[in-house]
């Protein structure tokens, strides 16, 4: 079974992600902040990252580096609520960038395009 890390400070949208990933066959792993991330991604075998830009303790673009430097590799899907960080070139290193949507029907779709199940 493929392994999706949700980073997102949001309790909610974590589980919101969680139910619906795993309802598509994946299991999902979630992580609170990017320090919990990437103690997640050092121990655990993660096929794919969905990363919040705007969090309290480490910004999901500078997040986005340290994984990249960790497993070049792992692909990883931006998802935020604003889409003013899809022109920010650090932004570019992520496989793809979704604006938060209350239609899960993207996010399953680009989820899909990088997780062969």
């Amino acid at each position: 079974m493929k392994k999706i890390l949700v980073v997102d400070d949001e309790a909610h949208i974590r589980q919101l992600y969680k139910d619906e990933l795993e309802e598509e066959g994946y299991d999902v792993l979630l992580a609170a902040s990017g320090d919990e991330a990437l103690k997640v991604i050092e121990s655990e075998h993660i096929d794919l990252v969905m990363l919040d830009i705007k969090m309290p303790d480490i910004n999901g673009l500078e997040i986005l580096g340290k994984i990249k430097e960790i497993n070049d590799k792992l692909p990883v899907i931006l998802v935020s609520a604003y889409d003013t960080y899809k022109q920010d070139f650090t932004s570019w290193v992520a496989e793809d960038y979704i604006v938060k949507s209350s239609d899960l029907n993207e996010i399953k779709e680009k989820v899909k395009k990088f997780i062969e199940i």
